[in-house]
């Protein structure tokens, strides 16, 4: 049985997106994972699923999430076992991002209490059930774990990363100058060193 590698997408993204890695890992089956989870909580259930059918074809498993990916397979999957976990610009700290979020668009808790959900001119629902869940459920990781973040990152600050990698254990790799995707020639080239090393 072959190794596995099983790639999550962010926001906007696609799991097509796995055919990069499919070089970078020759020995490896890379698989990337359509879901249609918007939420953790919808998550859990169909990452578990796929996961499950994934692993009982592979002797080992390790897995590359992007973004909001990390977060979703954080909630669904933290009691499996992986080998390893790459995460390139993680979301690790949702209810850091969704206080920021509101700060943005000026909007208080209590305002989103009653309100329920609001609209923002930069294209994001705050949701005061989503906040909630998020609170009533802290994530809980313990698979060995390679972060990679981009200084520019403008959804995570250095700050929260280096709070999880200290609870979790997890390696920080920062590129100068990175942005929270990765997409241009020399950031590829950065995330291709970062991951085969």
């Amino acid at each position: 049985m072959r190794q596995g590698i099983l790639y999550i997408h962010g926001k906007g993204g696609h799991a097509a997106e796995a055919d990069h890695y499919r070089t970078l890992f020759p020995e490896a089956d890379v698989v990337g994972l359509d879901y249609r989870s918007e939420t953790p909580w919808d998550a859990q259930e169909e990452f578990a699923r796929f996961y499950d059918s994934f692993c009982s074809d592979h002797e080992a498993v390790s897995v590359i999430a992007n973004s909001i990916g990390a977060y979703f397979l954080m909630h669904a999957l933290g009691g499996r076992r992986m080998e390893q976990a790459y995460f390139i610009s993680p979301i690790v700290n949702m209810e850091r991002l969704i206080l920021d979020m509101m700060q943005w668009a000026n909007v208080t808790e209590r305002e989103l209490k009653e309100r329920g959900s609001i609209e923002t001119a930069f294209g994001e629902t705050l949701s005061w059930d989503y906040l909630c869940w998020v609170r009533n459920h802290p994530v809980s990781w313990r698979v060995p774990t390679r972060i990679l973040y981009g200084s520019r990152d403008h959804l995570q600050s250095i700050g929260t990363i280096q709070a999880f990698a200290g609870q979790t254990g997890a390696e920080v790799t920062v590129m100068e100058n990175g942005e929270h995707w990765f997409h241009t020639e020399e950031q590829m080239t950065f995330l291709d060193r970062w991951i085969t090393r």
